[in-house]
C-alpha cells in the first residue's frame, strides 16, 4: 500500500439498492480522490431505494451514476481490482463470493437493512439516515488508517475492529 495511488474498494450487499449505494457515494466524497467506491449485489434488486436517494442528497452526497448491479461485474476480465472488499449485510458476508482478482482486503461491516424497515416515511426515512450515519463513521474510521505505513496483518485487525462499530449486526466485524 502506497500514499500515493488511487484505492478501489467495493461495498457488498445482496441487493444493492441501499446499504452498499450509501456507502458508495459516502466514500467516494469523503475520501477526497484518494478513493474509488463501487458497490454491488449478489441478487441485485436493479433499482436504487428512492430512500437511499433521498438521504444521501439531504446529506450533501451525489448520486449521479448510482445504479444496482450485480457483482459479477466486477469479477468479469477488464473489471477494476479491487484494494477492499467490504460487505454491509449478514446476508451477503455468509455467501460465496467471486473469486476477486488480486486478493483485495475484506472485512464485514453489516449494518440493519433500512429497507426492511416498516411504517411511515418518517420511520423509514429515519433509518437510512441512521444507516449513512453508521456507514460515514465507519468510512471515516477507514479513511484515518495509515494505508502506506501499516502491515498487512495489522491492517485486517483494523478493518474488522471498524466493522464492531457501533450499529453493527455482527459483534466481531468478522472477515467476509
Amino acid at each position: 500500500m502506497t500514499a500515493d495511488r488511487v484505492y478501489n474498494v467495493l461495498f457488498l450487499c445482496t441487493g444493492n439498492s441501499a446499504r452498499s449505494i450509501l456507502a458508495e457515494s459516502i466514500l467516494n466524497a469523503e475520501g477526497k480522490g484518494r478513493f474509488h467506491a463501487y458497490s454491488a449485489g449478489s441478487h441485485p434488486k436493479g433499482e436504487v431505494h428512492p430512500l437511499a436517494l433521498d438521504t444521501l442528497r439531504g446529506l450533501g452526497y451525489e448520486t449521479a451514476g448510482l445504479s444496482s448491479k450485480s457483482w459479477d461485474v466486477f469479477a468479469e476480465p477488464g473489471a477494476p481490482q479491487m484494494d477492499f472488499i467490504f460487505t454491509v449485510c449478514d446476508k451477503a458476508a455468509g455467501e460465496a463470493c467471486p473469486v476477486w482478482i488480486g486478493h483485495p482486503m475484506t472485512a464485514h461491516w453489516g449494518v440493519e437493512d433500512p429497507a426492511a424497515v416498516e411504517g411511515g416515511l418518517i420511520e423509514r426515512g429515519q433509518a437510512f439516515s441512521q444507516a449513512a450515519r453508521f456507514l460515514k463513521n465507519r468510512i471515516i474510521a477507514f479513511l484515518s488508517l495509515p494505508l502506506a505505513s501499516i502491515d498487512r496483518l495489522a491492517l485486517a485487525t483494523q478493518l474488522r475492529g471498524i466493522g464492531a462499530m457501533e450499529g453493527s449486526t455482527s459483534p466481531n466485524g468478522e472477515v467476509a
